[in-house]
C-alpha cells in the first residue's frame, strides 16, 4: 500500500462491480472520486459466472469476488492466490480429529444462537474470528462436508425441537439439510483472505460485513456500514414470501437477523443513506452516538432538464429505471398503467432495466401486461447504458417499490426537472416530499391517480420539476456526500488500532463452553404476517 494513502476495504453484496443498481452507481462515484483512497473490494456475488459490469478506476488495487452458489470447488475462486499445492496439503490436514476437536465447538454454540437467539449472540463475533482463522490453515469445504459436521448440526436442531415438540412442528430432514446447506452458502466468505486496511466499510449490514467484523477482531480496524435499504427489513419481506416451511424461514431469519446485529454492534460508525432506516438500525443493536446520515447525491451537470426526444414526442409517456425484481413491485406498476389508459388512452409506459436478473418476474410481468391487453402502452425496455438520458424521454418517472434506501433514481429524475410518482417507502419521502406524488406501495389505484394527475396538469408539473431540480441543487449534489465519506475515511484511520480479541495460535482448541445461556426468541408474529403488513 502506497504511503500517505488511505486504504478502505470495501465489502459489497450482489452489487458493485458485478451488477447495475443504485448501490453500485454509489459504490462506483465513491471509488471514482475519492481517488487518493486505495480500495480493496470483497464483493459476494451469486455465482462465478457473474462478469464485471463496471469499468473500475485505477486506485481499486484489487477486487476479491466471492461466489456463494454454483462451484464445485470454492476454493478456486475464494482463495485464486493460494496454489493448487498448499489447497491440497490443507485438505490433507483436515481430519476428522481436527474436525472435531477445532471446528465442533465453534460450530455448536452458531447453531444455538441461529435456533434461538439471545443478547449473548455477540459472542459469535468471536466464533467468526476463530472460524476464519482456523480456515486459514484447513480446508473449508472439507470441514462442512464432513460426517462430523453433519451429526453435530443435526443433533443440535433435532435436541432443540424435541424438547419443543408440542409447540413447533418438527422439521424435516429436506429441512434440515436445507438449512445446512444454507449454513455452507452463506458463511463461503469466511475463508476469504481478508487484507489489513485502514478502514473497512460494508456497504450493507448483511453476511458481506463479517469481513469487517472479522478484521476488527484480527486488526483492529475501525469500521463503517452504510446502509441503503435495510437489510433485515428486506429479508422479512423476502423470506415471508417464499415457499419454504416456518422451521426454514425461522433459521434462516434468525441467521440474518444476528449477522445483521453484530454488523451494528461493532461498527464505529453507522451511516443510513436516509433517517428512516434510523429506527430499524437501533432496533437491531446500533448505537445512536455512532450513527451520521449521509444523503446519496448526483452531479446535476450531467443530469440535465432536456427536451423529450422525438420518439416520445406527442405522446403522455411515465419512464422508470429500475431492477425488474419483486422488491420493485413492477406488478402494481402495471396495473397502474392499466388504470391510466382509462383516462389518457395513449399513455406509454417504460421500465429500463436488466431483464436478466430475475427472469421468472420478468416472464410474470410480460404476463400481466398479456393479461390486461397492455401491449401497446407498457415496455420493458430492457438495460439501457445511458441513465442521463432515461428520464428526458419522459414528462414523468415513477417508482413503486415495496422497499428502498434513497433511491438514485428519484434524485436523478429530480435533477432532470421530471417529477416522480413514488410509494412511501425507505427515504423516499426525505428526498420527494413538496416535489413530487408519495403514494402507499401495493396500492395501483393510487398509483394511477398520482400519475394522472401530474400528466393532465402540464403547468403544475412543469413546476414541480423546476422545484425538484432546485431542491438537488441546494441538499443532494455529488460533492457534499463525497466529502462527508472522505472525512469520515481519515477520522477512523487515525483511530489507534487496538484489536478487540487476542489473536491467538490457529491450533489452539476452542472452550467448548463458551455459550452456556440460550434462551428461546419466537418468530411466529413476523411469519404469521401477511408481506403487505411488513412494508412501509
Amino acid at each position: 500500500m502506497k504511503k500517505n494513502r488511505t486504504s478502505v476495504l470495501m465489502e459489497t453484496e450482489g452489487t458493485y462491480p458485478y451488477a447495475g443498481g443504485g448501490v453500485s452507481t454509489w459504490c462506483d462515484i465513491l471509488a471514482s472520486e475519492l481517488n487518493q483512497v486505495d480500495f480493496y473490494v470483497y464483493a459476494i456475488t451469486g455465482t462465478p459466472t457473474f462478469k464485471l459490469k463496471y469499468s473500475v478506476p485505477k486506485n481499486v488495487r484489487k477486487i476479491q469476488q466471492i461466489p456463494l452458489w454454483g462451484t464445485v470447488e470454492p476454493s478456486e475462486y475464494i482463495l485464486p492466490d493460494v496454489p493448487f499445492s498448499e489447497i491440497y496439503l490443507r485438505r490433507k490436514k483436515t481430519t476428522e480429529k481436527i474436525i472435531e476437536e477445532n471446528f465442533i465447538p465453534l460450530f455448536q454454540p452458531l447453531i444455538r444462537q441461529i435456533l434461538s437467539p439471545d443478547d449473548q449472540y455477540i459472542l459469535l463475533a468471536d466464533v467468526f474470528h476463530r472460524m476464519y482463522r482456523y480456515f486459514l490453515v484447513y480446508d473449508y469445504k472439507e470441514t462442512f462436508r464432513s460426517r462430523l459436521v453433519w451429526e453435530a448440526f443435526k443433533k443440535e436442531v433435532m435436541d432443540y425441537y424435541y424438547d419443543r415438540a408440542q409447540d413447533e412442528e418438527i422439521p424435516s430432514i429436506f429441512d434440515i439439510t436445507t438449512t445446512m446447506r444454507w449454513l455452507y452458502f452463506y458463511l463461503m466468505g469466511i475463508h476469504a483472505p481478508i487484507p489489513e486496511t485502514d478502514v473497512t466499510h460494508a456497504t450493507i449490514a448483511g453476511f458481506s460485513g463479517l469481513a469487517s467484523i472479522i478484521s476488527k477482531l484480527e486488526y483492529g480496524t475501525p469500521m463503517i456500514v452504510t446502509d441503503h435499504g435495510v437489510f433485515v427489513r428486506e429479508r422479512y419481506i423476502a423470506i415471508s414470501n417464499s415457499d419454504f416451511s416456518f422451521f426454514a424461514k425461522k433459521f434462516l431469519m434468525n441467521l440474518s437477523i444476528i449477522v445483521s446485529k453484530l454488523c451494528y454492534t461493532f461498527a464505529d460508525q453507522v451511516s443510513p443513506v436516509a433517517n428512516f432506516n434510523i429506527r430499524w438500525e437501533k432496533l437491531f443493536g446500533a448505537n445512536q452516538k455512532k450513527i451520521k446520515t449521509i444523503y446519496n447525491g448526483i452531479d446535476p451537470s450531467i443530469f440535465v432538464p432536456k427536451s423529450k426526444p422525438e420518439k416520445s414526442q406527442g405522446r403522455p409517456t411515465v419512464v422508470a429505471a429500475a431492477h425488474l425484481i419483486p422488491l420493485k413491485d413492477i406488478e402494481t406498476m402495471i396495473r397502474s398503467c392499466d388504470y391510466v389508459r382509462k383516462r389518457i388512452p395513449n399513455v406509454k409506459y417504460i421500465v429500463y432495466g436488466s431483464l436478466e436478473v430475475a427472469p421468472d418476474y420478468v416472464a410474470k410481468c410480460r404476463k400481466l401486461i398479456k393479461e390486461l391487453n397492455l401491449e401497446e402502452n407498457f415496455e420493458l425496455g430492457g438495460y439501457h447504458n445511458k441513465p442521463t438520458e432515461i428520464y428526458n424521454e419522459g414528462d414523468i418517472s415513477v417508482l413503486s417499490s415495496i422497499s428502498e434506501g434513497f433511491p438514485y433514481t428519484v434524485l436523478e429524475s429530480m435533477a432532470c426537472g421530471r417529477p416522480v410518482v413514488a410509494t412511501d417507502v425507505g427515504g423516499v419521502k426525505e428526498a420527494l416530499s413538496g416535489y413530487g406524488v408519495i403514494v402507499k406501495p401495493r396500492d395501483a389505484e393510487a398509483f394511477g391517480e398520482g400519475v394522472i394527475k401530474l400528466l393532465e396538469n402540464r403547468e403544475y408539473r412543469q413546476h414541480l420539476g423546476r422545484l425538484a431540480r432546485e431542491q438537488v441543487l441546494l441538499k443532494f449534489q455529488i460533492s457534499t456526500s463525497i466529502d462527508y465519506y472522505r472525512e469520515a475515511y481519515e477520522r477512523l484511520s487515525k483511530m489507534k488500532k487496538k484489536p478487540t480479541s487476542k489473536i491467538r495460535d490457529i491450533t489452539e482448541k476452542p472452550d467448548k463452553k463458551m455459550f452456556d445461556k440460550i434462551s428461546e426468541l419466537d418468530m411466529q408474529d413476523i411469519f404469521d404476517k401477511k408481506p403487505n403488513e411488513l412494508v412501509g
